[in-house]
């Protein structure tokens, strides 16, 4: 399948996610539902794995790569925490959940410039220019 087609079942994907954080938001306390909710991705994630070993699939491990993927998971998992604090907090979906992404893959490209040392054509960096200026604009009201 191609990389895009991928990317974007993975943004509906984090669309589905965010929008049912809103949702339970109002619900569950935030560390309530960050742990059902990673809960339910260890135990998805646990039926991959499973998948894959039935299929004969080699698993590779190094350390750098779990101490990499670990702390990714306490990223994504103090994120998920701030998402429920966020949208308990009154916060439509319309402006949080832009405001989340869009800072997120804003601060991720400077990190991927800064630190990987990755380029960046002038079409792309009006395009983080532009992220910046939703993200203004999403926020002034709130």
């Amino acid at each position: 399948m191609h990389w895009l087609v991928l990317a974007l079942l993975t943004a509906l994907c984090l669309a589905f996610y965010n929008f049912f954080i809103k949702l339970a938001a109002d619900h569950v306390s935030a560390a309530a539902g960050a742990v059902i909710l990673q809960l339910v991705a260890a135990g998805l994630g646990g039926l991959w794995l499973i998948w894959l070993r039935l299929k004969g699939q080699p698993l590779e491990l190094s350390g750098k790569g779990v101490g990499l993927a670990i702390a990714a998971g306490l990223g994504v998992g103090l994120a998920e925490i701030l998402t429920f604090v966020v949208f308990s907090r009154g916060v439509p979906s319309s402006v949080g959940t832009p405001v989340i992404v869009g800072g997120s893959v804003l601060l991720t490209a400077v990190l991927g410039l800064v630190v990987l040392r990755e380029a960046l054509s002038w079409p792309q960096a009006l395009g983080l220019v532009s992220i910046v200026v939703g993200i203004a604009l999403l926020a002034r009201g709130h």
